[in-house]
Parts: C-alpha cells; sequence; structure tokens
C-alpha cells in the first residue's frame, strides 16, 4: 500500500493511542504543542516584565504587545523557521517577534534556550501531577466505600497463590489502598519538591544577567525571584548548569512507575478473581468478550491497565540513563528523549488512574460463589478449632490429632483423585469419638470466627489513614468515570 500523501487526513499516519484512544483530554491538553509554546510565550513576557521593573530600558507598550499576542501562535511560520535555523527556541523566537513588531528587540533578553525548554517542563510536570492527584484521590475514595461495604463478608485467603486463612473482601481491598495512598504521599511530595530553574543563563552562571544590569548581583537575584513568583512557583534551584538536574525527572517519572506497579497488583488480583467468578469488573449491556466465544466475560479494563502499567514502569529507565550521562553542564542527548518519556509517563499515569477508576466504580461481587469455595476448604482450617474443643471436652489433644490426621488424608483424597467435594466435616459426624462436640461443630465452623480482626482493621484503617488523605481533593474528585474505548 502506497504511503499517503501530505495532505492525507489525520488516520493516514501514526498516531500515539496513549491520546488518541485513552487519555484525558485536559492531560493530553497539558502536554500539546499549544500548551508548551504558550508557556514559552508567557516567560518571556514574565522575564520583560521583571526585567523593566529592575529598571532595564522596555516600554509598557512592548510589554502590552507581547501581552496581545501570548497565544497568536503561527504553527506553520515556527516550523518553516525550525526548518531554515534547525532550532526550535530560535524559530519561535521569531515566530513571537513577526506579531510583537515593536517588542521583537527584548523577547528573550539575557535568556538562553533552557529558560523557556526547561522551565515549561517543570511548569507542565507541576500541573501534570495536579491532574492526577485528584484522580488517585477519587480512586482511593471509591476503593474505600467498596472496602466499607464489604468489611464483614468472608472470603478466602491466599498466601503463594494457595487457599490459606480466611479474611474479608473489604480487607483485602485495604491492601490496595494502602498502596495507593502510598502513592498518593510520593506524587505530593515529588509535586511539592519541584523548584522553578529561573533565570540562570547558558551555564548556570547568570553571567548574562548580571551584565545586563552591571554588576548589580541583587538585582540579578530579584530578577530570579520575580519570575519564579510569576511562574508559581514559591522556590528556584540555587544552583543549576544549563538545565535543572535531570535527577529531577528520575524523582518525577519514580513515583510514577511506582504508582504503576501499584495499580498493576490491583488489577492483577481482580484479574485473579475474576477467574475464580468471586468478583468481577464492569461488564457493559452490549460489551463482547470475544470475537469467538461468546459466552467470554474477559476482564479487559484491569488487562489495559495491567498491559499500560508495564510501559509506565518501564519509562522510569529513561531518566535514569540520561541523568548518568549528562557531561558537565550540559549535553543535548537529553532533549529528544525526554520529549517522549515524559510527556507518555504522565499519559500512561492519567489512563491507568481513569481506567482504575471505571472499574472501582462498577465492582461487581458474588457472595454465594465466595461462600462456596470457602466450605470447600474451611473444614481443613477448622481443624485447629475441633481439636482445642475435643481438649475441652475431656480428649486428648494427640489422639485427637491423629484422627484428624487420617480422615483429612482420606477427605483430601476424595476431593483430588475422585474430583468430590471435602467431606471431612461429614466424616467427623460420622466417627463416634467426635460425639463430645457433634453440637458445636456448626459453630466451630462459622467463617466469620477465622477471619480474626479484619473487620476492625477496615474501619480503623478507612477512618485514620485513609480518608483523612483525602480531604484536600473533595472539590477536585471527578464525577462518575465513563470508559472512553
Amino acid at each position: 500500500m502506497a504511503a499517503p500523501g501530505a495532505e492525507a487526513d489525520a488516520f493516514g499516519r501514526y498516531r500515539s493511542p496513549l491520546v488518541s484512544r485513552y487519555a484525558s483530554p485536559e492531560m493530553g491538553f497539558n502536554f500539546s504543542e499549544r500548551r508548551k509554546f504558550g508557556t514559552w510565550r508567557r516567560l518571556w513576557l514574565y522575564l520583560a516584565q521583571a526585567e523593566k521593573s529592575l529598571g532595564l530600558p522596555i516600554t509598557d507598550e512592548q510589554i502590552q504587545e507581547m501581552e496581545a499576542n501570548l497565544d497568536n501562535i503561527d504553527f506553520k511560520m515556527a516550523a518553516e523557521e525550525e526548518k531554515r535555523l534547525r532550532h526550535d527556541v530560535m524559530a519561535h523566537v521569531h515566530t513571537f517577534a513577526h506579531c510583537c513588531p515593536k517588542a521583537a528587540a527584548i523577547i528573550h533578553l539575557g535568556a538562553t534556550s533552557c529558560y523557556v525548554g526547561d522551565n515549561t517542563d517543570l511548569i507542565v510536570l507541576r500541573d501534570g501531577f495536579n491532574l492526577l492527584l485528584p484522580k488517585l484521590a477519587t480512586v482511593i475514595s471509591r476503593l474505600a466505600d467498596f472496602a466499607e461495604q464489604y468489611a464483614d463478608l468472608p472470603t478466602l485467603g491466599f498466601t503463594h497463590y494457595q487457599p490459606a486463612q480466611l479474611t474479608t473482601v473489604g480487607k483485602r481491598c485495604c491492601l490496595w489502598i494502602q498502596d495507593l495512598c502510598m502513592d498518593l504521599r510520593n506524587l505530593e511530595r515529588a509535586r511539592d519538591d519541584l523548584r522553578f530553574r529561573g533565570v540562570k543563563g547558558t551555564t548556570g552562571t547568570q553571567a548574562s544577567f548580571l551584565q545586563l544590569f552591571e554588576g548589580d548581583h541583587d538585582k540579578v537575584e530579584e530578577l530570579d525571584r520575580l519570575v519564579t513568583v510569576k511562574a508559581g512557583f514559591k522556590r528556584a534551584y540555587l544552583v543549576t548548569g544549563q538545565t535543572y538536574s535531570r535527577k529531577v525527572d528520575v524523582e518525577v517519572l519514580s513515583v510514577l512507575a511506582s504508582l504503576g506497579a501499584s495499580i498493576h497488583k490491583i488489577c492483577t488480583d481482580i484479574r485473579l478473581l475474576a477467574n475464580l467468578k468471586e468478583i468481577e469488573e464492569p461488564f457493559e449491556t452490549d460489551q463482547i468478550g470475544s470475537s469467538a466465544m461468546p459466552y467470554k466475560r474477559n476482564p479487559m479494563r484491569s488487562e489495559r491497565c495491567c498491559s499500560l502499567a508495564r510501559h509506565l514502569m518501564t519509562l522510569v529507565l529513561n531518566p535514569l540513563h540520561t541523568a548518568s550521562v549528562q557531561w558537565f553542564e550540559r549535553t543535548l542527548d537529553d532533549s529528544a528523549n525526554r520529549r517522549v518519556c515524559l510527556a507518555e509517563a504522565f499519559l500512561t499515569a492519567d489512563i491507568i488512574l481513569s481506567t482504575l477508576q471505571n472499574i472501582s466504580e462498577g465492582l461487581v461481587v458474588y457472595p454465594k460463589v465466595i461462600e462456596r469455595r470457602i466450605r470447600q476448604e474451611l473444614p481443613f482450617m477448622a481443624t485447629e478449632n475441633i481439636i482445642m474443643a475435643m481438649v475441652k471436652a475431656g480428649g486428648n489433644r494427640q489422639d485427637c490429632h491423629e484422627k484428624i490426621r487420617i480422615l483429612s488424608q482420606q477427605a483430601a483424597a476424595v476431593v483430588k483423585q475422585e474430583g468430590g467435594d471435602n467431606d471431612l466435616i461429614a466424616r467427623i459426624r460420622a466417627d463416634p469419638y467426635f460425639s463430645p462436640i457433634q453440637g458445636q461443630l456448626e459453630s466451630l465452623l462459622e467463617p466469620t470466627s477465622f477471619t480474626g480482626r479484619a473487620s476492625q482493621q477496615v474501619a480503623r484503617f478507612l477512618k485514620e489513614e485513609a480518608r483523612p488523605m483525602l480531604t484536600p481533593y473533595q472539590s477536585k474528585m471527578g464525577v462518575k468515570m465513563e470508559l472512553a474505548l
């Protein structure tokens, strides 16, 4: 098939599915070219305003001209200029100057490319966190409601994916929530640790600005402070090379990768529970699970989360390698890589949070299936309780242990070799040795007596830890999430 011509529509060229299929409009815009280059222009305006306030010969007319053209971006001209100059920042300087002829002479005054490039990245990263945090809080809130609803419902626990002591559906969900609460704290910390690069010049020494202000160090420091505040930051890095340290990107993507690991674990659990038919993710009326097998209800939402979470977890390798090979004050081999990995990390985190919210708002629990599985395994787990009851009734602990060992092996053979149900309790009822406790067997087999303090742990965890963390996000928590595709 021949490649389409230049006039072909968007379907004739590759588009990242992160944007075309999955990501929210707000996160897509945050990493868009319009957001990026519009922010560049605002940074040039902040610089000019600050320089003017500190005495440089910049007129009100020049400032007003810049203010009037912040979003008047001729992207075609900018692309042509970049093709000619092979320099993206200077291409946009020329494009901005074209619509601001009076301000042309003072645009980018004293700055280097990283003044707009790196500072914009820091703004976008900060705003990316601000988009993710309410979504993460919403997921925690939805799962907290689920955990509270099923705090008392016994379910079979698994260690090594083998039947273990009972827990409750709500307690298991709290394990998921606890990981997400850690992620919430980590994202908040990473966002709050971000500083502005500020105005630092070509190698971070601020030499060009010191020259502009004729050796006045106080004015250079005030310039840095003014621009930092205008950009919405409380602090700027005190030292930089040409760029802010690429270790910052490592920290940012590390917390997002950790979030990816949490969501992968949660959705893997849901997929396993779906196979057991105990819990299922939402399944729409007209949804098709398989093109070949009409009966199937595949957990495609959880599978999508796992698939994209793996991508998110691998992205942190990029800034790790980039930070390790930055020579001295800076090398440009960071640039193309960062264009991809920073945006993809936030877009992917946005997608899996939105999808997990959709899952958490529609989880379906099947108590009867859970109860049946408990009945299959509980007789073996109850043997210690039965031994204790027999001892209290005057029996010998060692004799009772041997009796139950033999009966348990017989029951296990029925389950494993004959495919039958676990009949251990029936065998105990039929053995005269256990007649002293026949009236107690039902109470000894009550599932809630095997869940320990699970219900109380759920209540305390939600009250003291999970829900208080959500307070700052109450007004921003999203409405019910519909799946895009």
